[in-house]
């Protein structure tokens, strides 16, 4: 099931994508209860509400054209967790921390830094002057657990979406006078538009094994970033548990994954960028600017798209 959340008048809908077509769930199904009412609602009915979402798309009432209903992002989570370093060639490019490669860097987004489909990054350059994107598939949990074993973490995941982990490089990467390393990882990562989300959550049947996607950037169409979940350091499961350490997992959290190689860190130098010229991407000449389009490709999910403006 593609699942996405549209726009209407006076505000917005869960919907179901289906062959060209948008079925309007809460207008198919016809109840009154608040089970469509919302992407977390319809995540924390469980099987029940997955039952009634099919017999509503079966029913064939509520359909519209895709172009009809314009995409928002499709679940505003309370809490992004993020696992930072997780793409053997993606550490590969970039100056070493201390703990790169040796455990999934830990940092956290807000629903305040996401936006959706087509919906623009801000350039704010009091903030930042070397604003960078990056592919991520992400996790959004359907059932609650502390403390979950890798063998069936996967059992605790609704679906998968992508995110876009925008990320200010001159905050985030940060040297001493004695050459010593360290990532500032909350000015650099979170922030106003910096975790574009969508186009649609697929549930997690239609996905199967999360390890095997391939995933792809494209900036002004140049391909910057091309690269298969395989690559991951730690698996979605794993990470899954590892969250799971720190907090209660909760209906609609969101687990963003990491990130490949190809970012424009990769070629700036100043920041410690090592580009390995890898066959087929396209190097950066500069960090994003107002007027550039970012393109996240996610196979069987599909494209989130948002154009740079400035703040």
């Amino acid at each position: 099931m593609r699942l996405i959340t549209f726009k209407v008048a006076g505000g917005a809908r869960l919907g179901a994508q289906i062959d060209g077509t948008v079925v309007d769930l809460q207008a198919a199904d016809g109840g009154t209860d608040g089970l469509f009412a919302d992407m977390l609602s319809f995540i924390r009915s469980g099987a029940a509400g997955r039952a009634r979402a099919e017999a509503a798309i079966a029913s064939g009432k509520a359909r519209l054209p895709a172009a009809d209903a314009p995409l928002l992002a499709p679940l505003r989570p309370s809490t992004i967790l993020c696992a930072g370093s997780n793409y053997h060639a993606h550490n590969a490019e970039k100056k070493d921390s201390p703990t790169s490669g040796k455990e999934p860097e830990f940092f956290v987004k807000t629903a305040d830094c996401v936006v959706g489909p087509d919906e623009p990054i801000l350039f704010d350059e009091r903030l930042t002057r070397k604003l960078d994107c990056e592919t991520e598939l992400a996790v959004v949990m359907g059932t609650p657990g502390r403390h979950i074993p890798v063998a069936r973490a996967l059992d605790h995941v609704f679906g998968y979406t992508i995110v876009n982990d925008v990320t200010a490089r001159d905050r985030q990467v940060r040297t001493n006078e004695q050459g010593f390393t360290w990532y500032e990882l909350g000015r650099g990562k979170a922030f106003d538009t910096s975790a574009p989300l969508g186009p649609c959550i697929v549930t997690a049947d239609e996905i199967g094994d999360p390890q095997k996607l391939d995933l792809k950037t494209r900036i002004n169409g140049d391909l910057r970033q091309s690269s298969n979940t395989a690559d991951m350091i730690w698996s979605c499961a794993e990470l899954i548990h590892f969250f799971s350490i720190n907090f209660t997992l909760q209906p609609g959290m969101v687990i963003i994954t990491g990130t490949p190689a190809g970012t424009a860190w990769s070629t700036d130098t100043e920041l410690g960028g090592k580009w390995r010229n890898l066959p087929g991407l396209v190097p950066a000449t500069r960090y994003c600017l107002p007027g550039d389009v970012v393109e996240c490709d996610l196979e069987k999910i599909g494209t989130l798209r948002n154009p740079v403006a400035g703040a």
